[in-house]
């Protein structure tokens, strides 16, 4: 089945970690004031994959004409001198905030762009937070105006120094104290999304695996579900039974194009709209039409489509309608007979691809006893080795024979057919697996 390719998104550099080496020109009249590149790593300008052992950097923001009070000799952890940047205003702060700089030592004094200095005491660094939010930044205040720094700290800042009591070895450990906390607090926001996406995820995919809705029934229900892509939590794979109050037992399940969670996402209302159009006692053809309509109005693209196979099966077991959109046909298996494809000669299309398509009802004999194994794409899909071939139907078809042979069924059954097709495969499938098993016996 064709998927669609995603968009490659544009990876800043801020996010890829790959720092930039500062020119080693040597600065003019104008640009000595501002001290831009003090201390330069020749190291990783002449070996650019050795930016984990290059020094840090920092920036320094504040308006001192008459220059910094900042000790010039300033050591990392590993004794490596500490470059230091200095900017007059957030303008060249901007400029010279590469992904090579890890802290920010702000003056909170400096007036903040576009406001009075006595509108927001912290404007200046709400503005350099939002303007660096990935990196360490130490407020620089007076002695006698403690709360202001606690303030920042409240605000953002990982820690704040005052101004008129700095020396290198004070400020190197603040340094080093702030990328440190900053590291922490991004790996645990990043845990807590982590686990928050991890907590969503879960409840998508109880919308995609739900309990069948088959009190009363003689049938015997399993099921398999697989997403495709090594880690993967979601796929666009989704299904569903129910027992109607007159004992007719309603089957399906569907493939919606692509995977992840808005594949899954479709999967999950076309799963919730069947149910309940099956409830409110549409099939067939009806039925499917209408799902279509729901699938062009919930769809993002217009070439997103799906597949879908549903059964009906009579109250008595022994019979039942056949609808395909673009589906594989089931696979049945009866006593002393070799398993084999139901008919699939009026297939209709996928739900997506043609206006007012229809979708034809077939109506097929079962049999007094019965297994039948409704399945998505990706069980015939997979490669046989490390050539082009794929399993494909027949192949599919003679791996259950076998596999039956061997006295396996239910729960038993679908894992083995699942994992004998992953090994097929030589590894992960790359296609999300869906597997529904109904079991009549008398």
């Amino acid at each position: 089945m064709p998927v669609p390719v995603p968009r490659q998104r544009a990876i800043p550099a801020v996010e890829c970690g790959q720092a930039q080496a500062v020119p080693q020109a040597g600065p003019s009249k104008e640009e000595t004031p501002r001290k831009e590149a003090q201390v330069v790593d020749a190291t990783a300008a002449t070996h650019p994959n050795a930016t984990a052992h290059a020094p840090l950097t920092l920036l320094l923001i504040e308006d001192d004409p008459a220059g910094s009070p900042i000790v010039p000799d300033l050591l990392d952890s590993t004794g490596n001198p500490i470059r230091v940047r200095t900017a007059r205003n957030l303008t060249e702060a901007e400029r010279l905030l590469t992904d090579d700089v890890q802290c920010i030592l702000l003056d909170l004094a400096l007036p903040a762009p576009g406001r009075s200095s006595g509108e927001d005491e912290l404007a200046v660094l709400k503005h350099v937070l939002r303007l660096a939010p990935r990196h360490a930044v130490l407020a620089l205040t007076a002695s006698d105006d403690a709360e202001r720094g606690a303030e920042a700290v409240r605000v953002g800042a990982q820690d704040y120094l005052f101004r008129d009591e700095l020396d290198g070895r004070l400020l190197s450990r603040a340094i080093r104290y702030a990328v440190e906390r900053k590291r922490s607090d991004t790996a645990e926001r990043r845990l807590a999304e982590g686990k928050l996406r991890a907590q969503e995820n879960a409840r998508l995919e109880r919308g995609l695996l739900p309990t069948p809705l088959l009190e009363g029934s003689t049938l015997r229900f399993a099921a398999r579900y697989r997403p495709g892509r090594s880690r993967a939590l979601l796929g666009g794979d989704f299904y569903d039974t129910v027992r109607m109050p007159d004992g007719t037992v309603h089957a399906m399940i569907g493939d919606v194009c692509g995977h992840g969670p808005d594949a899954a996402a479709l999967g999950v209302e076309l799963r919730i709209a069947w149910r309940a159009l099956t409830l409110a006692g549409l099939s067939g053809d009806e039925l499917l039409g209408t799902l279509q309509q729901v699938l062009e109005h919930e769809r993002d693209d217009d070439e997103i489509f799906a597949t879908l196979c549903t059964v009906d099966i009579a109250p008595d077991g022994r019979q039942a309608g056949l609808c395909l959109a673009g589906h594989p046909s089931p696979l049945i298996a009866r006593p002393g007979e070799p398993a084999e494809l139901l008919p699939y000669e009026n297939n209709g299309p996928a739900l997506g691809l043609l206006p007012g398509a229809r979708w034809p009802r077939m109506q097929v004999e079962l049999g007094a006893e019965w297994s039948l194994m409704l399945y998505t794409d990706g069980l015939i899909e997979g490669r046989v080795g490390e050539g082009r071939e794929r399993l494909g139907q027949d192949g599919m078809v003679e791996m259950v024979r076998r596999q039956l042979a061997s006295g396996l069924y239910g729960e038993q059954l679908l894992r083995a057919a699942v994992s004998e097709v992953r090994e097929l495969n030589g590894g992960e499938l790359t296609d999300d697996v869906a597997v529904v098993l109904l079991d009549r016996v008398p």
